[in-house]
């Protein structure tokens, strides 16, 4: 990953820190894939992919959460509920972050994605 996914990734956890979601991994890898984001709140323990696009691009961020993409999600999801105990409704979110020369212009969460 580059710097400045890093980034994008960094701002997306603080943008759901501020609505009441606790940050439990990030970058999260398995031999599945890699989840961006395991954050939780009081009903679900969310699997987030964090997309950017710059806002003069001709697709959004969610359009490149392809479903190849969504099913390295899920699996990658199902080693982690495995293997930490969770009595949470699982959920898979994408956080849209659109640029404008290289600084955020809005932030967009969008909850149950896929």
């Amino acid at each position: 990953m580059n710097n400045k996914g890093k980034l994008w990734e960094i701002e997306a956890a603080n943008y759901l820190r501020k609505k009441k979601y606790r940050l439990l991994e990030s970058n999260y890898t398995t031999r599945f894939g890699e989840i961006d984001l395991i954050v939780k709140n009081k009903k679900y323990i969310c699997f987030v992919e964090v997309k950017q696009r710059d806002v003069r691009s001709i697709a959004s961020p969610r359009e490149f959460v392809d479903s190849s993409k969504q099913r390295k999600i899920k699996s990658t999801a199902m080693l982690y509920l495995s293997s930490n105990r969770v009595d949470l409704q699982p959920r898979f979110d994408v956080i849209e972050i659109y640029t404008e020369d290289n600084k955020i212009n809005s932030i967009k969460h969008l909850e149950n994605a896929f």
